[in-house]
């Protein structure tokens, strides 16, 4: 089949990418150009500067010119194109309502160019990327109004975990497609063949507002689940001594019932998905006149989690972050890719650098020059000229009062050697991920360890003016300001 996809980002490349692999004719857009000449050289070099999936450089590579085509332009390919994927950036407003106009600019130029074609057979415009419920209905409409003929709309949502996108491509927990005539499923059907009938993904056929529903009702449970760990078993954990966090897991989700799925603690979850999403479904429910009282506070809860480690710091570790030098290790939302969109090492930095810290030195594997990108703001120099960007985990230790780890990369799993051998106690080890297995011999040799879902630990060496005595106690969740707009 004859595929264009709309838009070349953490959705569409992927997505682009697999299809072309499965021997699709696909022709992948964007408007901007020096992304698109990066893709086009299929080096991996280029590719990964954008977007950073593993195995997803060598797809392109081996089907950039052969199945897989990038342009700027695709007037040159409207013609006798069977399907159109729209994965349009869809970024939330300050009031949680979804920003739709370079989505809206998109079908708008589409719509019009749909309405020259001189082919008239059947295409399918399909919503890929994560819109709000009745978006096909406003593609559709739009399409009616530039007077495009033998069209289809239709809502197919990705379900893609970053980090895990072209497995998850190839092998799909699920397809869901939404669309309103047999003719519009049958050509889905045929373009996702070696789904139908497997025996182990479920492809499931339904109506366009029930697909994108789908989307939206998973990822606010994905996230009632974090949020219920950290706010409820973390918080046992750290408030009453001798409650393992792990056996504590374990013993829970030993019922068939209950999924083991998140059930783990963090600084918070972040990402382009989560958090956008659940204030979209906040806004959605609010204009039906439907009360919203659960998701608000799964949604407080994360974007508390984020900075809490901070407060604990202060008011249980009696740590005075004012004029120290701090490591930041993990920028990146999660590991194994380099986004850092909504990542809680960005809520991190912001809270450090409010409490006058002198530096922060940051490090990621892979996020570095995103991270140079996020805190280049020339309206906040004042602040982000204060952050410092290494090369290892060593590097940005070095020097340091302590160490905030806010990301799961691996490598950062030995870091109690590392951090014994580059710098001496009194020192405060942050750890929003649970990383540091070996954490008792930090502790014995002096180190102080505060870990998410765990009570403080106190080395040997405590006393310092890095400490100050602070006996106030952490805000309770219902007396922080509330974060969802109203």
């Amino acid at each position: 089949m004859k595929i264009v996809v709309i838009g070349t980002g953490y959705v569409g490349l992927p997505h682009a990418a697999v299809l072309s692999e499965y021997g699709h004719e696909v022709h992948a857009y964007d408007i901007d150009e020096t992304r698109i000449a990066a893709y086009q050289s299929g080096e991996a070099g280029n590719i990964e500067r954008y977007v950073n999936e593993p195995g997803l450089a060598d797809i392109v590579a081996e089907n950039v010119n052969r199945y897989l085509f990038f342009t700027t332009d695709v007037t040159g390919v409207v013609e006798e194109t069977d399907v159109f994927f729209l994965c349009i950036n869809t970024p939330p407003n300050r009031d949680g309502s979804t920003d739709m106009s370079y989505y809206l600019n998109a079908i708008h130029h589409l719509g019009n160019l749909l309405a020259q074609r001189h082919n008239k057979q059947r295409v399918v415009l399909v919503n890929k990327s994560t819109v709000p419920i009745g978006t096909a209905r406003l593609l559709e409409s739009v399409m009616r109004e530039h007077g495009v003929e033998n069209f289809g709309v239709a809502s197919n949502p990705e379900f893609l975990a970053q980090g895990n996108a072209v497995e998850g491509s190839r092998r799909p927990d699920r397809i869901v497609i939404g669309a309103d005539t047999l003719e519009d499923m049958e050509i889905l059907r045929r373009l996702y063949s070696q789904f139908v009938n497997h025996v182990r993904i479920r492809y499931l056929e339904t109506t366009p507002e029930t697909a994108e529903a789908i989307k939206y009702v998973s990822n606010t449970l994905l996230l009632t689940y974090i949020s219920f760990w950290n706010g409820v078993g973390g918080r046992l954990a750290e408030a009453i001594p001798n409650i393992r966090m792990e056996d504590l897991k374990v013993g829970v989700t030993a019922d068939a019932r209950i999924s083991t799925w998140g059930s783990y603690v963090s600084n918070g979850a972040g990402g382009s998905c989560f958090g956008k999403d659940i204030q979209s479904l906040i806004y959605q429910l609010n204009h039906a006149g439907r009360p919203t009282d659960l998701l608000r506070a799964v949604y407080n809860i994360n974007e508390y989690q984020k900075i809490y480690l901070i407060d604990r710091a202060i008011h249980e570790a009696h740590f005075n972050f004012n004029q120290k030098k701090v490591a930041l290790l993990g920028l990146s939302f999660k590991k194994r890719t380099n986004d850092m969109r909504d990542s809680a090492a960005l809520r991190v930095a912001e809270s450090l650098l409010s409490r006058g810290v002198a530096t922060i030195q940051a490090y990621d594997p892979l996020a570095m020059d995103e991270a140079r990108r996020n805190w280049f703001n020339p309206e906040k120099n004042y602040l982000y000229e204060r952050i410092t960007y290494h090369d290892s985990a060593v590097e940005a230790i070095e020097g340091t009062d302590a160490l905030y780890i806010s990301t799961d990369w691996e490598e950062f799993r030995g870091l109690a050697r590392t951090i014994r051998t580059t710098v001496k106690p009194p020192y405060l080890v942050i750890d929003g991920r649970r990383m540091l297995p070996d954490f008792e011999n930090l502790v014995a040799a002096g180190y102080d360890y505060l870990p998410v879902g765990g009570l403080l630990m106190r080395g040997r060496s405590n006393s310092s003016e890095a400490y100050s005595e602070n006996d106030q106690a952490i805000p309770a969740i219902d007396e922080l300001p509330q974060q969802v707009p109203a």
